[in-house]
């Protein structure tokens, strides 16, 4: 079925060693700061006390366990895909080369909702931060040029009606546009545009500042900590999904985005030194740091402060100040820990996306002016600057909270399909060089399409239904455009045509 068609394994390894567009310049070290750069930001600095607040209370700690669980099921199924097929796309390639074609295109279309909202959804969280921080220092932006001006809050009672879940619930906020989240997306992009070595060095200094403010956080919180804040510490359910075990789950499903940072990594493969061994280090490891982090912070920030208090786009900087002048002296700090941290995010975030542009156009499935590299800077240029434009626009008219829901299920989604692949693959293709090999396929494998698809149920239907949406409309532009001009379709059709004369 030509809809299945898939490239293979040795074909994407032998374009892995011919395309030398983009410049191999990153280590091992580079790979792990580029995870922990996108993984620790928007979840421990923002959704955190979102997801307590809403969903789970003191229990968010659970809902990171088993994120962290699902998370890591995944990240051994990224490892070996990354380590036998270093080039760019991600999960989309992944996807190609084991499941076909059309799978390959939802997931890469999928891939485009994850990581264009993710680098929305931080820098709505960095906005938060920068107010604040500026605020301290005597300086006041209008609430007006701070703040989406729309807000959405779906009706419980909507269920799957379409017409309640995406034209019902939205409210005008008074404001304007969020400029802050609009002015730190734009400088990104022109610092992507730049060069992927300029980029990683800007990350890794970010990533060595936000580590040493967390640490700080917990080493000094550890002492602050009221013990009646975590009582109840799963509270009784208000309703599905609110509270309750049911709000644990939703909550881990809510939270979930914040570990894209991993599949961020395998986006930059074709830009790794010696990637057959540094990708599966820079995976791993990233993962294995992010998740203790996680735990630790989210103990301490429901210990200082009662959940109830913590739905906002700031809570650490709301933890710090609630403690009163004591600890007058760590407030500029932590906010500037944040704002340096979820800047990184931004740009990993921002770094993934026009990469999985770069492969699917290589691949004939979106026009070529995706795969454009600049002659100079040898990056995905217009893609770049594409991908940062509609991100702009995104995080200065929507609500954190919107956004966030929508990139942990495209999230979920991609490592559903990873997982799935590695386990296709070991039937399909038993033979082929795995320089990193999935400990217990047979057990890993379907656990990481398991829980990934249990964390993907507990989340809102209005996210599910916006989900669809955005397929749907991804089917179009794949039945319109990409399977007429995929390149693999070309050679087949090419292939066939010959035979045909030799007959």
């Amino acid at each position: 079925m030509k809809l299945l068609r898939r490239k293979g394994i040795t074909q994407l390894q032998a374009e892995a060693k011919s395309d030398q567009s983009l410049k191999r310049t990153l280590g091992a070290l580079n790979l792990t700061t580029l995870g922990i750069g996108a993984i620790v930001g928007a979840g421990i600095f923002v959704l955190t006390g979102q997801a307590a607040a809403k969903y789970a209370g003191p229990g968010i700690i659970f809902s990171f366990v088993l994120a962290g669980m699902a998370s890591g099921f995944a990240g051994l199924c990224y490892a070996e895909f990354a380590a036998m097929i270093p080039i760019s796309g991600s999960a989309y390639t992944y996807g190609y080369a084991t499941l076909g074609e059309l799978i390959a295109w939802i997931i890469g279309w999928d891939l485009i909702l994850e990581y264009l909202f993710a680098a929305s959804t931080v820098a709505v969280g960095w906005s938060g931060y920068v107010v604040s921080f500026l605020k301290d220092m005597g300086i006041v932006i209008p609430v007006a040029f701070t703040s989406a001006p729309y807000n959405h809050v779906t009706s419980p009672d909507a269920g799957w009606n379409l017409w309640r879940l995406f034209a019902e619930g939205w409210s005008s906020t008074g404001a304007v546009l969020n400029v802050p989240a609009m002015v730190i997306v734009g400088i990104i992009t022109f610092l992507l545009v730049l060069g992927i070595k300029e980029s990683a060095s800007f990350n890794n200094i970010i990533v060595a500042i936000k580590l040493a403010v967390i640490i700080t956080f917990v080493a000094v919180g550890i002492a602050y900590i009221n013990m009646k804040n975590w009582q109840p510490f799963v509270p009784p359910a208000e309703g599905p999904g609110q509270f309750g075990w049911g709000g644990v789950l939703r909550g881990a499903g809510v939270i979930f985005f914040a570990y894209i940072g991993f599949d961020a990594v395998s986006t930059a493969a074709q830009e790794a030194k010696d990637a057959q061994r540094t990708m599966p280090i820079g995976i791993l490891t990233s993962l294995a740091i992010c998740t203790v982090l996680y735990i630790a912070v989210s103990l301490i920030l429901t210990g200082i402060v009662k959940y109830t208090q913590l739905n906002v786009p700031d809570p650490i900087a709301v933890a710090i100040d609630s403690l009163g002048s004591q600890l007058k002296w760590l407030r500029p700090i932590i906010k500037i820990g944040a704002i340096a941290g979820l800047s990184s995010v931004i740009l990993v975030m921002m770094l993934g996306q026009p990469r999985i542009f770069y492969s699917m156009s290589k691949d004939g499935l979106l026009p070529p002016i995706f795969s454009a590299v600049h002659p100079r800077f040898r990056t995905p240029w217009l893609a770049t600057i594409l991908t940062g434009s509609v991100a702009m626009v995104i995080a200065g008219l929507f609500p954190i909270g919107l956004l966030g829901e929508l990139v942990s299920i495209g999230t979920l989604l991609a490592f559903v399909i990873v997982s799935a692949g590695v386990f296709v693959l070991r039937f399909t293709d038993p033979r082929i060089h795995r320089p990193f090999r999935v400990p217990m396929f047979w057990l890993v494998s379907p656990l990481g399409v398991l829980m990934g698809g249990w964390l993907m149920y507990g989340l809102p239907p209005d996210t599910w239904a916006r989900l669809i949406v955005w397929l749907v409309i991804g089917l179009v532009i794949y039945f319109s455009y990409g399977r007429f001009h995929s390149k693999l379709n070309q050679k087949q059709e090419q292939s066939e045509v010959v035979l045909s004369v030799g007959k």
